[in-house]
């Protein structure tokens, strides 16, 4: 299952990160995010964060592979597998599988780099930006799980 929404200002891409928030708040979720430098993943899982009541500062996991935020009702892990190579990757494959499980929001940006490792059930969001400097993000569902994320975020 698939949906895209169209953000033309930042407010609109607020409400969309508040919408997703409440939609895993409960039970939490795996996320890849796709997009290229700048389109605005970061951004994103940012403006969830907050939705979540995230009181550390969130920043990208660029240099460090992960940020850990746990002062909300439920853990967010932030992975950045951009700077990884193919070694680097499988070095950390069974501890991507290991935040998968149980009840935590962990998103991992750049996922294209992830060789095929990440798990099977899992929200995909890809944002690409317009020439008007409005962002597209198009959510998938991979696997049966999150189906009702995607169904949510129609509404």
């Amino acid at each position: 299952m698939e949906t895209t929404i169209v953000c033309k200002t930042l407010d609109d891409t607020k409400k969309l990160a508040y919408k997703f928030a409440q939609l895993v708040r409960e039970d939490g979720c795996f996320v890849n995010l796709f997009g290229e430098i700048g389109a605005g993943k970061t951004a994103f899982v940012k403006l969830v964060a907050e939705a979540l009541g995230i009181k550390e500062k969130v920043t990208s996991p660029s240099f460090v592979i992960l940020n850990e935020y746990h002062s909300a009702s439920i853990p967010v892990y932030h992975f950045d597998l951009y700077r990884l190579e193919n070694v680097g990757i499988r070095s950390i494959t069974d501890e991507l599988r290991e935040y998968s499980e149980g009840r935590k929001i962990t998103f991992v940006e750049w996922a294209e780099f992830s060789q095929g490792e990440l798990p099977f059930e899992r929200v995909e969001i890809t944002v690409t930006y317009d020439e008007d400097d409005s962002r597209i993000y198009s959510f998938k569902s991979v696997g049966e799980r999150n189906i009702g994320i995607i169904e949510g975020i129609k509404q």
